[in-house]
C-alpha cells in the first residue's frame, strides 16, 4: 500500500547566517529541521548591507525547496524582512514557481497564507556602471548572451555546482568562453534529497534562486548587472489547471523576471539591474546565433541525464532519449548541415530516432500534452523548425518527420520568430 504523504500546518523561516563567503539558511516544517548552505569562491563583506538584504530575499526563496517536503498551510518567515514587493514575489514563488509541484501532487497551494516579516529598509550599494555579472549554465541560451554582450563591459561568468561536483561540460564550455568566474556551491539539506514516503516531491523554482545567489554575488563584487539567458518562450504554461497556468520554467517567465526585480529594487535601489538579456528572442533566434560560434560545439552539452546532481547518475555524453536532446537537435537542425548535427550527437541525432516519434509530436503540439515538463520552447517555435527541416534535401529520407510535418498547419513563419518577441527590459549598455 503506498502511503501518501501528508500536508503540515507550519513551515518557518528560522534563521539566515551570512559570514565570510556563506550563506546558511535555517527551516523547520513541524519538528523536522533543514539547513542549507551556500559557499562563495569570494567574500560577501563589500557592499555589506545590499548583500545581507537580497540574500534574505534568496533565504526566502529557497526555503521552496524544503517547503515542498510538507507543503504547509502556513509559511511564517518571522522577523526575515518583506515589502510589499518581496511579499508579492514569494507569493508567487510559492504558488506559480511550485505549479507543477502542485500539479502533479494534486495539491491545491492557493489556500497557504504567509506571516510575518518586517520593514524592508532599501540600501545604497557601489557598483560600477560597466560590470557586469552573467549566471552560465553552458547551454545555448547563456553561451549567445555571452557572445552577443556588449565588449565595453566588464563581464564575468556566474557558476553554480551541487556539493558533488562541477559538471564537465559546462566547465568545458566555460573555458571556452575565457572569462573570469565567480562561483558558488549549493549543500542542500541531506533530508531533503533522502527518498522517503513522510515528503512529497517535485520541481522548485531554481532559476529564481540561481538569480538572487548571482545578485548576492554581483553585489559583494561590485557589478551594477546581473544577465540572464531567459528567452521569450519560457513565459508559456505547459498546462492550465483551472484557470491557473502551470509553467514548469516560470522562475524563466517575463512574470517572474518583474517581480524579482521589484523585490530586488526595493532593496536596493535602481543602482542594480537584473533582466534576461533573450526576453525579446525565440528559441530559433538563439539556435541560429548559437551555431555561428563553431568552437563551442565540440563541448557543450544540453543534454538533462549531464546535470543531475551526484556525480555517479551523469551521463558522459549526449543520451538522445531526453526531451531536451530532442529540443535542442529539433532547433539547431534549421541551421547546421544534417551531417554536422549527427555528429554533435556522436552518431545521429534524436531527430533521426523512429521511436522519438511521439515525443517529437509532443514538442510540435501534436500529442496529448501541451508541452513538456522540461526547458523547451514553445509549439510553435517547435513546429516551425520541423517544418524547416523536412523541406531540406539532407533529411528527404526521414519519412518520420515528414509524416508528422504532414499534420502541421501553421500561421506563423521561420522570419517571423526571427524577428523580435514582445519588449525586453534590458538597458541599452548591455547591447553591442
Amino acid at each position: 500500500m503506498t502511503t501518501v504523504p501528508q500536508r503540515a500546518e507550519l513551515f518557518r523561516y528560522l534563521g539566515l547566517d551570512v559570514h565570510g563567503s556563506t550563506l546558511r539558511g535555517h527551516y523547520e516544517c513541524d519538528g523536522d529541521s533543514f539547513t542549507e548552505t551556500i559557499e562563495f569562491s569570494h567574500e560577501l563583506a563589500h557592499n555589506a548591507e545590499a548583500v545581507q538584504s537580497v540574500a534574505e530575499l534568496w533565504y526566502l526563496t529557497a526555503g521552496l525547496s524544503y517547503y515542498k517536503a510538507r507543503a504547509a498551510h502556513v509559511v511564517d518567515v518571522g522577523s526575515i524582512p518583506l515589502g510589499a514587493a518581496g511579499r508579492e514575489f514569494l507569493a508567487a514563488a510559492l504558488y506559480d514557481g511550485l505549479g507543477e509541484f502542485a500539479f502533479r501532487n494534486d495539491l491545491d497551494l492557493s489556500d497557504v497564507t504567509i506571516e510575518g516579516g518586517r520593514d524592508v529598509s532599501r540600501t545604497q550599494p557601489q557598483l560600477d556602471p560597466n560590470a557586469v555579472l552573467t549566471p552560465f549554465g553552458g547551454g545555448i541560451d547563456s553561451v549567445v548572451t555571452v557572445r552577443a554582450l556588449s565588449a565595453q563591459l566588464n563581464n564575468h561568468l556566474f557558476i553554480v555546482s551541487p556539493s558533488s561536483g562541477t559538471f564537465a561540460p559546462l566547465e568545458a564550455t566555460a573555458t571556452v568562453m575565457e572569462l573570469e568566474s565567480q562561483r558558488a556551491t549549493r549543500t542542500l539539506d541531506p533530508r531533503i534529497t533522502t527518498p522517503t514516503s513522510r515528503y512529497f516531491n517535485g520541481h522548485v523554482p531554481v532559476t529564481a534562486m540561481v538569480t538572487l545567489l548571482a545578485t548576492v554575488s554581483a553585489l559583494a563584487t561590485g557589478r551594477s548587472g546581473v544577465v540572464m539567458s531567459n528567452e521569450h518562450s519560457a513565459s508559456v504554461p505547459n498546462v492550465m489547471r483551472g484557470s491557473h497556468a502551470i509553467n514548469h520554467q516560470w522562475s524563466k517567465s517575463a512574470h517572474a523576471e518583474r517581480l524579482l526585480a521589484d523585490a530586488i529594487t526595493e532593496r536596493c535601489g535602481p543602482s542594480i539591474t537584473v533582466a534576461s538579456f533573450l526576453r525579446d528572442r525565440s528559441e530559433l533566434w538563439v539556435a541560429r546565433e548559437f551555431t555561428r560560434h563553431h568552437d563551442v560545439l565540440p563541448t557543450f552539452r544540453s543534454c538533462n541525464r549531464a546535470f543531475r546532481q551526484e556525480q555517479v547518475d551523469r551521463a558522459v555524453n549526449w543520451c538522445g532519449e531526453c526531451d531536451k536532446c530532442l529540443f535542442i537537435a529539433l532547433v539547431l537542425a534549421p541551421f547546421m548541415d544534417s551531417s554536422q548535427l549527427d555528429a554533435l550527437f556522436e552518431g545521429a541525432s534524436p531527430l533521426r530516432r523512429v521511436d522519438r516519434r511521439d515525443a517529437l509530436r509532443t514538442l510540435v503540439g501534436l500529442g496529448t500534452e501541451k508541452k513538456p515538463f522540461e526547458c523547451v520552447g514553445d509549439p510553435d517555435e517547435c513546429a516551425v523548425a520541423l517544418k524547416e527541416i523536412v523541406a531540406r534535401p539532407d533529411y528527404a529520407n526521414d519519412n518520420h518527420l515528414h509524416a508528422i510535418a504532414a499534420e502541421l498547419s501553421l500561421d506563423i513563419t521561420l522570419a517571423d520568430l526571427l524577428a523580435p518577441q514582445g519588449v525586453s527590459r534590458v538597458p541599452a549598455s548591455w547591447i553591442s
